[in-house]
């Protein structure tokens, strides 16, 4: 794992006071912190019940250095207002980083800049591009409390998001920039109802689709909560059609609280409408649909109510930041799914399974799209990899390098320059798709086909492998005729490295959502395979210890 100790002013100002924080944190309805201006810029009071013991980051900042910031950077009166709101609202703690390293807001502005960045008028400068893209590059940085290097870079940030909203009031609103970053820990109930019933969030948030179905999937696992929740069911062996168990009515009636079983009959006879009941919770819960209860599915339906309501609202944050989709076809990855969706003018074309990064080399969120196919790629190893794998093997065989068609491009004098040629064991496989950002992240086939067939794809070195990679390119040159399938496979299977460049630039999202509602209505619900939920659930409620 990557990992970055930083060191050197951040000056902490610690408050206390008592004040109900509505949704992410901060006042609901109440006027007493946000002035009922129509004006996105009044002037907004501190929030003065943020304190150090319940705040969402660790880190502060001084008020001071706000203000300094803004004379430096000569924002005019309407930027420097915005400016002060935003730490105001959060009592100058910090929206973009904590001691563990950047936030996932800052992960998701920095996604929306990479996605806008042709369409902005005035795009963020190379230092704090490069302070970001180098930040974004490790999965783990610990940032001491008495660091100044930081001061700078979260109050840029606020800045690029200020003129974001400015630019993109369609996707996010002047007004609603003070919400998008978690300032306060709260009970998640508390957090539920002040989504839902308290702050009137309908024209911030109008035009994100997934968010608002979210929101409503949300009201009734709240409804559920409210009235004493659904209990466990023991565990037991397989339950299936024709069984007949005490446990059977349990599932039941578990399965009508989450209204994947419409029936009212209670008896305990697994019947053939618990069976589709069934099918349509293994369904949307990423399980093998295949009617037959077992441990991994009772695992599931004995999570709390109050976690799954933790779990929708850390996602309905995450659907903030995500750009709204502008084009019917696109390419999504989903990483807790494990799996590439194609989507065109008539819906969702063909999906495949995927493997995405383990952990510790956590294939990331963000955006681009896909420019260039390489056929019989040429593997350019990793640094990381020469020292960490490749060397060992070196060291025990001499012939290692010859036995695996890897070639020496420069001989430093402590680490190699190695490229493994086209062949049946590049890892690259026989194509790899290519789209710009700063993570080195790229699709690529794979000779270890076997891998597709786990349940548990969390197993690469953060690029994502494709299960079928001569459909992918078919697809992405389908307006290129020269391009035929014929062809495509005689470069696949060429030996010699080929790239082509696409006519038509495919847009490519890659996402972390462990929860959403499918285009059925259905709640979705998938596993935390990088912890990244139970993360964020630690920095945004109250815990239950």
């Amino acid at each position: 794992m990557k990992k970055i100790f930083w060191g050197t002013a951040i000056l902490v100002v610690f408050s206390s006071c008592t004040q109900v924080a509505g949704w992410f944190g901060h006042n609901s309805d109440s006027t007493s912190g946000m002035h009922a201006d129509s004006s996105a810029y009044a002037a907004y009071a501190r929030d003065m019940s943020i304190t150090a013991a319940n705040a969402y980051s660790d880190l502060f900042l001084d008020s001071n250095a706000v203000d300094s910031f803004i004379q430096k950077e000569k924002l005019d009166d309407s930027s420097a207002t915005a400016l002060r709101n935003f730490y105001r609202v959060r009592n100058y703690q910090y929206a973009w980083f904590t001691s563990d390293g950047p936030t996932e807001q800052a992960r998701g502005l920095w996604s929306l800049y990479a996605s806008k960045k042709d369409s902005l008028s005035k795009e963020p400068a190379n230092q704090i591009k490069d302070r970001m893209d180098t930040l974004l590059q490790h999965d783990s940085i610990t940032v001491a409390k008495n660091d100044s290097s930081f001061v700078q870079t979260e109050l840029t940030l606020t800045q690029q998001l200020i003129q974001y909203a400015s630019e993109n009031p369609q996707h996010i609103s002047k007004s609603s920039i003070y919400y998008l970053v978690p300032a306060k820990k709260m009970d998640a109930m508390e957090y539920a109802d002040s989504v839902l019933n308290r702050r009137k969030d309908s024209s911030l948030y109008a035009s994100n689709k997934g968010y608002n179905l979210l929101k409503e999937q949300l009201a009734n696992y709240y409804s559920i909560a409210k009235n004493g929740g659904w209990g466990t069911i023991a565990s037991t062996p397989q339950l299936k059609k024709g069984t007949k168990s005490p446990q059977v009515v349990a599932l039941k009636k578990r399965l009508q609280l989450s209204k994947d079983y419409n029936g009212t009959d209670t008896s305990n006879v697994f019947s053939d409408s618990l069976e589709t009941a069934v099918k349509s919770f293994q369904q949307r819960n990423g399980l093998q649909p295949n009617g037959v209860v077992n441990d991994s599915m009772i695992n599931i339906l004995n999570v709390p109510v109050e976690q799954r309501i933790e779990q929708v609202i850390v996602n309905m944050n995450r659907m903030l930041w995500m750009p709204q989709h502008t084009d019917s076809s696109r390419i999504e990855v989903s990483i807790p799914s494990q799996m590439l969706y194609v989507y065109a003018d008539s819906g969702k074309t063909f999906e495949m399974p995927v493997v995405v990064g383990k952990e510790g080399s956590s294939t990331v969120m963000f955006s681009s799209q896909i420019n260039q196919i390489v056929f019989s790629p040429i593997w350019h190893i990793p640094e990381s990899i020469v020292r960490d794998e490749i060397m060992p093997k070196m060291k025990s065989d001499a012939t290692y390098l010859k036995k695996n068609n890897i070639e020496v491009v420069k001989q430093n004098d402590s680490i190699p320059v190695l490229q493994q040629l086209p062949g049946k064991d590049n890892p690259l496989g026989k194509a790899k798709f290519l789209f710009p950002n700063t993570h080195d992240i790229y699709l690529h086939d794979t000779p270890n086909k076997d891998l597709f067939a786990k349940n548990n794809r969390t197993m690469s070195h953060g690029c994502i492998r494709v299960a079928d990679a001569a459909k992918l390119a078919q697809y992405l040159l389908r307006d290129q005729s020269d391009w035929t399938a014929q062809k495509i496979q005689a470069a696949m299977n060429s030996g010699k490295e080929q790239t082509v460049e696409l006519k038509t630039k495919q847009p490519v999202s890659i996402t972390y959502l462990t929860a959403w509602v499918d285009k059925n209505g259905m709640m979705n619900f998938r596993p935390d395979v990088y912890n990244h939920d139970k993360e964020a659930m630690e920095k945004m409620f109250v815990s239950k210890s």
